[in-house]
């Protein structure tokens, strides 16, 4: 198994780092030294694609709030951090009083991007994706916009999240084969029911598949193995942790495959980086397999 996935024009570690957990989604926020320390670990431990997006911030007013954290991470960085690609995610807006809405208007999404590359101090943003869809608008014109972001040296490649095959058809229709770089859907051993479809879709048009969650969300990740029991037996039988089993079960579902899992620590970023090197046989694939996998 290839340590290294393709992400369009990119060469990326087959695991990412998901950055939303040091500025979302946590009973308290991660203090800001941890949440760099994080970033460290993961470039440490040989991860080269690190995710993030506009609206992982704890409030409202400060978005953005993710995208500096990894920024600062990776220019604090002391190895060489030439091959690191950053993704980051526009689309979904928040408002005072924390509400939450979708905006795929052209204005919005030229300068979302804009706001998103000063924010990671780049002149052009490796990976963007539009986050979510906007029902109020054709989805083919929020590609359309994205299209016209990557003509115009804004960001590089196109990537689209939250979608489902028809949408991914649909971005194709506009890009042509090989425009689309990344899907990023939900998956994992409790949710792949309503993602796998995309994820054999993406294989066949040579299309990086991104699961976020892939241990299952925030929180999710720590009883894995108790929810599953066959990930706690191959992890017994591997000496690794069950987060650990997980992830390389999803890395044998396609060379496309790029799992992020989410971090706040170093310590569970440097864990699921063993991934990385883990080869289960065969039988435990396909035991795996049989248990988690929804067709």
């Amino acid at each position: 198994m290839s340590k290294q996935r393709r992400i369009g024009q990119f060469s990326v570690s087959g695991i990412g780092l998901g950055g939303m957990p040091l500025s979302l989604g946590g009973d308290r926020l991660t203090p800001h030294e941890q949440g760099i320390a994080t970033v460290h670990a993961a470039l440490d431990a040989g991860i080269t694609l690190i995710d993030t997006a506009d609206i992982y911030a704890p409030a409202w007013d400060q978005m953005g709030h993710n995208e500096r954290i990894v920024a600062e991470g990776i220019r604090t960085w002391t190895g060489d951090a030439s091959n690191v690609v950053v993704a980051t995610k526009g689309g979904i807006t928040r408002h005072e009083g924390n509400t939450w809405g979708r905006d795929s208007s052209p204005d919005y999404l030229r300068a979302a991007a804009n706001h998103s590359r000063e924010r990671l101090g780049v002149e052009r943003i490796d990976l963007y994706y539009l986050h979510r869809p906007d029902r109020t608008r054709l989805y083919a014109d929020a590609i359309e916009v994205l299209a016209g972001l990557r003509a115009d040296g804004v960001i590089s490649e196109i990537g689209i999240s939250n979608a489902n095959v028809e949408e991914v058809r649909i971005a194709l229709d506009v890009l042509g084969e090989g425009g689309l770089a990344a899907v990023q859907n939900e998956f994992s051993p409790k949710f792949n029911h309503t993602s796998y479809p995309e994820l054999l879709f993406c294989g066949e048009h040579g299309i990086a598949f991104v699961p976020w969650s892939p241990l299952g969300g925030v929180g999710g990740g720590h009883g894995v193995g108790d929810r599953f029991p066959v990930l706690a037996e191959v992890a017994d039988a591997h000496g690794v942790s069950p987060q650990v089993v997980t992830l390389a079960w999803e890395l044998s579902l396609g060379d496309h495959v790029v799992p992020i899992p989410g971090a706040s620590r170093p310590a569970s970023i440097t864990d699921s980086a063993k991934a990385l090197d883990l080869e289960l046989t065969p039988e435990e694939l396909e035991r795996i397999s049989a248990a988690l996998l929804q067709r």
